[in-house]
C-alpha cells in the first residue's frame, strides 16, 4: 500500500507538472502559479553567489515566515559566511518579502518532481536546510536525505485531522522520520509524534512568540498613524473577512472612537464591498492626506503595516476565526498588551485557547458578543489594561524556543 502510495503521488505530480501550462490558460491561480515559476533555476542561478555557502529555509506564505524568521536571524549570525535562501510556495509571503534586504536570496519553490528537487538541491547546495512547521513535500525531502544534507522541521505542530494519522497518508509517514531532529510546539505534538513513530522530535515551543516580542522591540512609529489616532482611543481590527465583518460592522457604525480596518483581501473589489458597508465617513490609506486624520475610521487597503499598526491599538479584534479560513496571528496585538477578540472558529490555533486561559484573548460568535465586549473594553480603561496585561505576560512566559532550537541545532551541526 505504502508503495502503490509513492508511485501515484508521484504520478500525480508528474502528470499536474506536465498538464500546468494547458491549466493555466483557463484557471487564474494556476496560471498565476506557472507564471511565477518560468525560468525560476535560471533566475536562482543569477541570485546566488556561489562563493558562499547556503542556509536554505522553505516556508509556505508569509506566515510560516515570520513563525521562522527569530531563527533565521540567530543562525544569520552564527553562519556569517553563508548566505540565507528562502523559498516559498505561496505568492503571500515571496510577495512581500521579495525586496527585504535580510534575505539574500528568495525564490519559489518549484513543483516536487524528483527532476526539479535534483536540479534545485544542485544548484543551492545547501550546508543544511530548515522546514517550518508544516511543509512536508516528499520528493524534496528524499532528494536532501539521498545528498547527505542535514534538514530539520522546527516549530511542528501535529494534530488527529492531519494527512499522516489518516489510512491513505500513512506512506508519508516514511518522510517525517527523514528530518535530523524535529522541533514540536508542545506535549500533545510530541505525544502525537510518537503515535508517528517518530523518534528525534524534542519540545522546543513555538517561535511566534520570540518574533512577536521581537517585533515590539523595533521603531514601530507610522507618521500617518500617529496624525490619526494622535492620543485617542483606538480599536485595530487586523487580517478580517467578510464572515468577521459581520460581527463587527454594526460597532464600527456606531463607534464614538478610532477605528483602523485591515482586511485580509486588499483587492479593490474586497475593499469595496467593506466600505459599502461604513455609514461614517472613512479614510483609505492609498489615498491618506492631512485632512483624513479628522475622520474615525481608516481602511488599510495595502499589505504589510499590520504589525506596526497594532502598536496604536487599544483593543483588537484579529480574523479568520469567524469563517473556515484559519485565525490569523493573534499574537501580533498580544505582544503589544492589548486585549484581543477572535472568532469561534479556532480549533487547531492552541495559541487562541491558551491566550484565553491566560485571560487576554476573548472568542466571540455573534456581532451582539462582539459589540458588549469591544464597547465595554472601551468604557472601562481599568479592565483593559489589566486584560493587556495578561496578553503580554502571556507572551513573555511563552518565549524561548528560538534559543532552544538553534542552541541543538549548533550541537547537531557540528557532528
Amino acid at each position: 500500500m505504502n508503495k502503490i502510495s509513492q508511485l501515484l503521488y508521484r504520478f500525480l505530480i508528474n502528470t499536474f507538472n506536465f498538464l500546468l501550462p494547458v491549466l493555466a490558460q483557463f484557471i487564474p491561480k494556476l496560471n498565476q502559479f506557472k507564471s511565477v515559476r518560468t525560468d525560476l533555476f535560471s533566475r536562482l542561478s543569477d541570485q546566488l553567489d556561489n562563493s558562499k555557502p547556503v542556509i536554505w529555509f522553505h516556508c509556505a506564505s508569509l506566515g510560516e515566515y515570520e513563525q521562522g524568521f527569530p531563527v533565521m536571524k540567530r543562525l544569520k549570525k552564527h553562519f556569517t559566511d553563508h548566505q540565507l535562501v528562502v523559498s516559498f510556495f505561496s505568492p503571500s509571503g515571496y510577495e512581500v518579502k521579495k525586496n527585504d534586504v535580510f534575505i539574500d536570496v528568495i525564490t519559489y519553490l518549484p513543483i516536487d518532481t524528483r527532476s526539479n528537487a535534483q536540479q534545485f538541491i544542485d544548484l543551492l547546495s545547501p550546508t543544511f536546510a530548515v522546514f517550518v512547521k508544516y511543509e512536508i513535500w516528499p520528493n524534496f525531502l528524499q532528494t536532501l536525505s539521498l545528498n547527505k544534507i542535514p534538514f530539520y522541521l522546527i516549530s511542528a505542530l501535529f494534530h488527529k485531522d492531519q494527512v499522516f494519522f489518516k489510512f491513505y497518508g500513512r506512506w508519508m509517514r516514511r518522510y517525517l522520520q527523514f528530518f535530523d531532529q524535529i522541533y514540536v510546539q508542545d506535549r500533545s505534538s510530541y505525544q502525537l509524534s510518537k503515535e508517528l513513530g517518530l523518534q528525534k522530535v524534542q519540545i522546543s515551543g513555538d517561535t511566534r512568540y520570540d518574533r512577536v516580542y521581537y517585533q515590539t522591540q523595533q521603531d514601530n512609529r507610522l507618521g500617518f498613524m500617529e496624525d490619526f489616532v494622535q492620543d485617542e482611543y483606538c480599536l485595530v481590527i487586523g487580517s478580517s473577512w467578510t464572515e468577521d465583518e459581520a460581527v463587527f460592522i454594526d460597532y464600527v457604525n456606531e463607534a464614538r472612537h478610532k477605528v483602523v480596518i485591515a482586511p485580509h483581501q486588499v483587492k479593490p473589489e474586497a475593499v469595496q464591498q467593506l466600505t459599502d458597508q461604513l455609514h461614517p465617513e472613512y479614510a483609505l490609506y492609498s489615498t491618506w492626506k492631512n485632512s483624513d486624520a479628522s475622520k474615525n475610521i481608516l481602511i488599510i487597503d495595502t499589505v504589510g503595516l499590520l504589525t506596526k499598526i497594532y502598536a496604536y491599538g487599544n483593543l483588537a479584534y484579529v480574523g479568520g476565526g469567524m469563517g473556515n479560513t484559519g485565525l490569523h496571528n493573534i499574537l501580533e496585538p498580544a505582544a503589544f498588551g492589548i486585549p484581543v477578540i477572535f472568532g469561534k472558529n479556532h480549533q487547531g490555533f492552541p495559541e487562541a485557547d491558551a491566550l484565553i486561559q491566560a485571560k487576554g484573548g476573548f472568542s466571540i460568535a455573534t456581532s451582539k458578543e462582539f459589540y458588549q465586549l469591544a464597547e465595554e473594553f472601551y468604557r472601562d480603561k481599568n479592565k483593559r489594561l489589566k486584560i493587556g496585561k495578561n496578553a503580554i505576560d502571556f507572551i513573555l512566559s511563552k518565549k524561548g524556543a528560538t534559543k532552544i532550537i538553534c542552541k541543538d541545532l549548533a550541537k547537531h551541526l557540528s557532528t
